[in-house]
């Protein structure tokens, strides 16, 4: 099998997590499994043949069949609307996969090593904070997270359990913070990112995922506090 090939799959299993995402667990016979930090292709054909396909990072790695996914919804979109509003267990969809080796973690790399989130950016990410923490000894990781509000975190409950498996966790808030909230509220600001991240001399390697523009600003905040650009991995999708 190879990656460029279309797999049938299932959905298995579908779990509301904020008002416009959804968790979904899809089965695919023969999936090889996939790195933390990759992603798939997923398409859907309509009664009347029509096909839309679209990119979603994998919040799940390792061996299985069964694959993890979290969608947030675009409400012009093709493919998320369906899969956050209509999918249910037992739908045929197709994916094909495991795509990317660049934005990936590697267990073996002693690098510590920064995450930076804009919503649901977290989700590559979160596969490779899983990951990490089924690891003994791996290195540490600190995660800078950007949401709206309190609600519009996906896997918020999770990340807060993964503090004890050593994930230094950062929250920032663009519109609404919980109440009592002692920081600042608004957009991420180049000084914010710097304070929150790892100091340059560390030399960690470092993933940014989320929208295009919340990808470039942090991206270059990273830069801007001295860290070297090679090693700064981004990936992002459309929207703001």
């Amino acid at each position: 099998m190879r990656t460029s090939d279309w797999l049938p799959a299932r959905v298995a299993a579908v779990v509301p997590t904020t008002a416009h995402a959804r968790i979904l667990t899809v089965h695919v016979p023969g999936w090889p499994g996939n790195l933390p930090g990759q992603h798939l292709d997923i398409r859907l054909t309509a009664p009347d043949g029509y096909q839309a396909e679209r990119s979603y990072s994998i919040a799940s790695s390792g061996p299985g069949e069964d694959v993890e996914l979290a969608v947030d919804e675009i409400p012009d979109g093709e493919v998320s609307p369906y899969l956050v509003r209509i999918a249910e267990p037992g739908d045929a969809v197709e994916v094909k996969g495991p795509l990317g080796a660049y934005f990936v973690w590697d267990a073996g790399d002693p690098s510590p090593v920064q995450l930076v989130a804009g919503g649901s950016g977290i989700v590559p990410l979160l596969a490779m904070a899983r990951a990490r923490a089924d690891v003994v000894g791996a290195a540490p990781f600190r995660l800078l997270y950007s949401v709206r509000t309190p609600v519009d975190a996906l896997y918020r409950d999770e990340i807060e359990r993964l503090r004890a498996t050593g994930l230094d966790v950062t929250w920032a808030y663009t519109r609404q913070a919980p109440t009592g909230w002692p920081g600042h509220v608004g957009r991420l600001t180049a000084e914010a990112v710097a304070r929150s991240i790892w100091e340059p001399q560390v030399h960690p390697l470092t993933f940014v995922c989320g929208p295009t523009g919340f990808v470039e600003a942090a991206a270059d905040a990273i830069v801007a506090a001295g860290h070297d650009p090679v090693r700064v991995r981004t990936e992002r999708f459309g929207g703001s």
